[in-house]
C-alpha cells in the first residue's frame, strides 16, 4: 500500500534528508587513500548523532554499521570493516540514511579515491549520476511511476552500460522501505500515478558488464556476477503540487 506524506510529515522528512546531506559532506571530506571504510562508517555515524537523529542502517534486519561502502564490483550493501583500506582508483559507493524523528532519508554518491582507475570507470559514474537526474526530471503529479524507471535505463543502456535489475528503489517515509518499488528499467507510462505526498528513494545502480548480480558470503554486499565496476546513487524526492523537491540535495 502506498503511503502520501502530510505537509508535516514531509517537512520531517527535509530534515532527515538535511542531516543526510550534511553527513555525506563530511564523509566525502574524509576519503582518502589508507582510511578504512569502518572510519567513514564512525565518521558518518558521528554526524548523524551530532544532529540528533539516528542511522537508518544500524541494526535494519541485522545490518552492523551505520553505512554501506561498496567497492569497484560491489553494488550496493558493503559492510565497513577497518580490514578495508582504501587506496588510489578505487570506485567507492557510499549509501547513507538517518532518522529524525521517527521519519528516514536515505541517499548515495560514488566517488573515486584519488584518480579515476580509467576513462570508462570515469564515465560509468557520470552516467550513472546523469541517470538519477533524468530520473528525478520524471517525478511530477500525474506522471506514471514507470517514467522513472524509463528514463534510468534510457541513459544508462544509450551509454553501453547496464542497469541492476535485482534490486530497485523504493517509497520511505516512517518506514525505510515502502511501496511502491522503483525499477530501473521498464517502458514509460505505466504503474501508479504520481501525486502530491508521495516520497521516493530513486536509486539508479549501473554495471560497465552485464546486469546479473550475486550475493557474498556475508549475506549483504552484493557484486557484480562477471566482475564488473559498478556505480550507485541515490536521492530522497518528495512529489509536490508543482513538481518535486529533492529532499537530501547537499548544497
Amino acid at each position: 500500500m502506498i503511503i502520501y506524506k502530510s505537509p508535516q510529515e514531509v517537512d520531517k522528512m527535509r530534515t532527515a534528508g538535511r542531516i543526510v546531506a550534511g553527513t555525506i559532506d563530511r564523509v566525502l571530506a574524509a576519503v582518502r587513500p589508507g582510511i578504512s571504510t569502518a572510519d567513514l562508517d564512525g565518521v558518518a555515524e558521528e554526524e548523524i548523532h551530532l544532529r540528533a537523529a539516528t542511522p537508518s542502517f544500524k541494526g535494519y534486519k541485522g545490518f552492523p554499521a551505520s553505512i554501506c561502502a561498496s567497492l569497484n564490483d560491489e553494488v550496493v550493501h558493503g559492510i565497513p570493516s577497518p580490514k578495508r583500506m582504501l587506496k588510489v582508483g578505487d570506485i567507492l559507493s557510499l549509501d547513507f540514511g538517518a532518522i529524525w524523528e521517527g521519519y528516514h532519508a536515505d541517499s548515495a554518491v560514488t566517488v573515486f579515491v584519488g584518480e579515476p582507475p580509467s576513462a570508462e570507470a570515469e564515465k560509468l559514474v557520470r552516467v550513472t549520476e546523469e541517470a538519477l537526474e533524468a530520473a528525478i526530471s520524471q517525478v511530477r503529479p500525474g506522471g506514471r511511476l514507470s517514467d522513472i524507471s524509463h528514463a534510468v535505463e534510457q541513459v544508462v543502456e544509450g551509454a553501453g552500460f547496464s542497469v541492476v535489475r535485482e534490486y530497485v528503489g523504493h517509497g520511505i517515509g516512517r518506514s525505510l522501505h515502502e511501496d511502491p518499488q522503483i525499477p530501473n528499467y521498464g517502458p514509460p507510462g505505466r504503474g501508479p500515478e504520481l501525486r502530491t505526498g508521495l516520497v521516493l528513494a530513486v536509486e539508479p545502480m549501473v554495471t560497465m558488464g552485464d546486469w546479473p548480480t550475486r550475493v557474498l558470503a556475508d549475506d549483504w554486499t552484493v557484486v557484480t556476477a562477471d566482475g564488473s565496476p559498478a556505480a550507485h546513487f541515490e536521492h530522497t524526492i518528495a512529489v509536490t503540487d508543482d513538481g518535486h523537491e529533492v529532499l537530501t540535495i547537499r548544497l
